[in-house]
């Protein structure tokens, strides 16, 4: 079977995940399990293959993701009910003082997004915003957006998040480096479409209407310190630089065994929800039964993510069984086609099609994959970071968040893309041209 025919069918099957979400409204899962079957039959794979590449797929990038994922959700569940999250908001506002209150913001919303979902930490954080807004009568758009670009840019590259985890298990890439390299574009990405980008729109932008205000919901009967927030919601992190560091040191055997252990990202954030159950929740007055609704019902959102996820893992087998892979490879070779450039471009053009980074980051992974299979000299934990930037661009009316941000903030349609998209866009093309730096030196 020719590698043209082999990558045609492969652009059908893109084409019928985008057509699937957009024209058919089925989920992404329906749409990415359609495109699988039809990708191995027209590849001419043995229907058993197919169901057999299937499973193997879906078994694959869940096994390592699923307890990560439902510890990650779990522990910003105990953020927002202990009142962890609007503590570490207020310590920035207080820090920062009402001129640089962009840069506080900010930097609440990097660290409240490092374990929880974009939607769960603009819940967490917009009424603060809104309250300081009427407080201080500066622009909601100066202070919501460095908020809001911190939030999308983690979301997008840092993990534990979904999309971030999903690439780290498909190009087998080292999730501490991953850790290390994405913190390093997020920074300076979040920042250029954060501050800088407010400071800009906020002067030209007046939202039409008052934004809708979001209630955090806080059950715990005291706030914890603020050492107490920033330690619960930095410990998984603070655990996976130490296993990173260990080669680095001269420590004894068990001890690097020890740090090794506690430092494997499900290890670290089973630890942190445990600590999250005794500092956020027992000493605050929450108790055990509540504690046990909280994490039920944190759980219960995971249900969609996971299926997206795994249906994209098993659109990644297909590709590998049928051959597709190879003809990629071979494509890629004989134009000399960066896998970074390939995976940001693919990544962009999934996502501006289906609305959703999750799908955009798991199918270019999946795309992108059996190329560097064949190829040496690749670094892997930015191929990631590569993915997720291209992952966030140009987001539009297909993608919830665009709806989100639209109204919370009391903007219009035509508004909302100069903020929302223009933000967006901005993250993606930052984060890219910091991993193509980076690539010169690591």
């Amino acid at each position: 079977m020719s590698s043209i025919y082999l990558i045609s069918i492969t652009v059908l099957a893109i084409g019928l995940v985008i057509l699937g979400v957009t024209w058919f409204k089925w989920h992404a899962f329906i749409s990415l399990s359609v495109a699988s079957l039809f990708l191995g039959i027209a590849a001419g794979l043995p229907l058993m293959k197919i169901a057999q590449s299937y499973e193997t797929g879906v078994g694959g990038i869940l096994s390592s993701l699923l307890g990560i994922l439902a510890l990650g959700t779990i522990l910003g569940k105990m953020m927002s009910e202990s009142g962890a999250g609007l503590q570490i908001a207020q310590f920035f506002t207080r820090a920062f003082g009402d001129r640089l209150l962009p840069w506080a913001t900010f930097f609440a919303g990097l660290i409240i997004s490092i374990p929880v979902f974009f939607e769960v930490g603009l819940v967490i954080l917009l009424p603060l915003v809104i309250a300081i807004q009427k407080t201080t009568k500066k622009s909601l758009l100066l202070i919501a957006i460095p908020m809001i670009s911190a939030l999308s840019i983690s979301h997008g590259i840092v993990p534990p998040h979904p999309g971030a985890m999903a690439a780290i298990g498909i190009f087998h890439a080292d999730v501490g480096q991953v850790l290390i390299y994405s913190l390093l574009v997020s920074l300076p990405a979040g920042i250029i479409g954060g501050p800088i980008f407010a400071y800009y729109i906020s002067k030209r932008i007046q939202p039409v209407s008052e934004p809708k205000v979001v209630a955090a919901n806080v059950s715990a009967k005291t706030y914890p310190s603020t050492f107490v927030s920033f330690l619960t919601i930095l410990l998984p992190i603070i655990l996976m630089i130490g296993a990173v560091a260990v080669p680095f040191i001269s420590m004894p055997g068990w001890l690097a065994d020890l740090l090794n252990f506690l430092g494997h990202p499900l290890i670290a954030l089973l630890v942190s929800v445990f600590v999250s159950y005794y500092l956020l929740g027992i000493r605050r007055g929450i108790g055990r039964k509540l504690i046990e609704k909280l994490t039920g019902d944190s759980l219960a959102p995971l249900a969609s993510i996971m299926m997206i996820i795994g249906a994209g893992g098993a659109f990644k087998q297909v590709l590998i069984a049928s051959g597709v892979g190879g003809a990629i490879a071979e494509l890629a070779t004989n134009w000399q086609l960066s896998p970074l450039v390939m995976a940001f471009v693919v990544a962009g053009l999934i996502r501006i099609a289906t609305g959703s980074a999750t799908v955009a980051l798991t199918t270019a992974a999946g795309i992108v994959a059996p190329i560097v299979a064949n190829m040496t000299g690749v670094n892997l934990p930015l191929l990631v970071i590569a993915t997720g930037a291209g992952s966030l661009m140009f987001s539009h009316v297909n993608d919830a968040g665009f709806w989100l941000v639209k109204e919370y903030l009391g903007l219009s349609v035509k508004q909302t893309f100069k903020v929302w998209t223009v933000l967006e866009t901005l993250l993606s093309f930052a984060a890219f041209a910091l991993v193509l730096v980076l690539d010169l030196f690591v």
